[in-house]
């Protein structure tokens, strides 16, 4: 058996107990830690990884892929494994202390709440942290924390590394999607974070691997784009299912419907037009990169462009499939209910609102974008 064999069983086996789990995730308002354990064996977590201290060097497609993969078996699942991204935002962490970080190995999953940003005190030799921090998904399976302290040099803003007994998670995180994120807040009183354990978001890396060159913020958008092309993979294979079977009043099968085949293949043609728009603006910097030319604005703001078409259309794929599904979806329960709702919190991300039309736009056109776009 060769090893793409290998990791395809491993990961189909961890794809079948994500599913058969997914409404346990829901209850317990997180993804545990056994299987953000089981996500670290797949290599979510190592994938950016430096390979100076054991990572894989995936590339971003191998990366989002992965996300999109999880995704479909569940949203909230692909949305925490999403996080096994932040690595680009640590390389920005001096070597030394990236070295501590990846002490026992590459497996480190991360999560913050960086936002709202808030006021540190510059003491000798670091920082007097204390604060609420809000949306701090997969913060209780993570090794690492982060919060947002303020502004660093160029007006980047810092985070502070912490470690999680250092961090009150406070659970609150009660809403209708992604239920099974865990996006808690974070409570810090009085700490002291030495300088080394702090970065800026999108400071320079202070490891020089290819992967540190792609765009962060950008690919903050990406990661979490991409999982609603995995949801909406889910939605629309649920449709197919459901068009061969009898309906209860009698009606032709819903296969035999013009309305539901040309509403399906509509949304498929949309779904799929979306994706490979995704995947080309991806695949373009990273041989823009890899050639030694680094991205230009232009390819950044089709990455971030790419990533707000993928939600919107991920999220209309769901709705067109909810509609055509007729009353069976209304029920509690049925997994179009949680597609809907878990697709409809993805497009609400900052990162992938309207305004990225509009930052576009202002590139296309050669004006300037609204600050901190690009």
């Amino acid at each position: 058996m060769t090893v793409k064999m290998q990791n395809q069983n491993q990961i189909d086996i961890v794809l079948s107990e994500i599913r058969a789990r997914r409404d346990e995730f829901e209850a317990k308002r997180h993804v545990p830690r056994d299987m953000i354990e089981q996500f670290k064996q797949l290599g979510v977590y190592r994938a950016h990884a430096p390979r100076c201290f054991g990572g894989d060097g995936s590339s971003p497609r191998e990366f989002l892929k992965l996300i999109e993969t999880i995704s479909e078996a569940d949203g909230s699942a692909g949305w925490v494994a999403s996080f096994g991204s932040a690595a680009i935002y640590l390389a920005a962490l001096p070597r030394e202390t990236l070295a501590c970080v990846y002490a026992n190995g590459p497996d480190v999953a991360f999560a913050g709440g960086l936002f709202p940003v808030q006021p540190a005190e510059k003491v000798e030799g670091g920082w007097s942290v204390n604060g609420l921090w809000k949306f701090a998904s997969g913060c209780k399976g993570a090794d690492i924390l982060g919060v947002g302290i303020g502004m660093g040099e160029g007006g980047k803003p810092l985070t502070a590394v912490l470690r999680p007994e250092n961090v009150e998670i406070v659970e609150n995180w009660e809403v209708i999607g992604m239920r099974g994120t865990g996006s808690h807040d974070l409570r810090v009183k009085d700490a002291f974070i030495s300088d080394e354990w702090t970065f800026a978001r999108g400071g320079v890396p202070s490891i020089d691997e290819p992967i540190y060159q792609y765009p962060s913020i950008a690919y903050a958008a990406q990661v979490l784009a991409v999982v609603n092309l995995g949801i909406a993979r889910a939605a629309l294979d649920e449709i197919s299912q459901m068009a061969g079977r009898s309906s209860i009043t009698g009606a032709p099968k819903m296969a035999d419907r013009a309305y539901l085949r040309v509403g399906v293949a509509k949304a498929e043609a949309s779904l799929r037009s979306a994706r490979a728009f995704f995947y080309e603006a991806t695949d373009d910097a990273w041989e823009s990169i890899l050639k030694g030319d680094g991205v230009s604005v232009e390819q950044t703001s089709m990455l971030r462009l790419a990533a707000a078409q993928a939600a919107r259309e991920g999220a209309s794929a769901v709705q067109t499939a909810y509609m055509l599904a007729g009353t069976s979806a209304i029920y509690d329960g049925h997994p179009l209910q949680r597609y809907l709702r878990d697709a409809m919190v993805v497009t609400q991300h900052a990162f992938l609102n309207e305004s990225m039309y509009d930052g576009a736009g202002s590139v296309f056109l050669g004006v300037q974008p609204f600050r901190g776009y690009i």
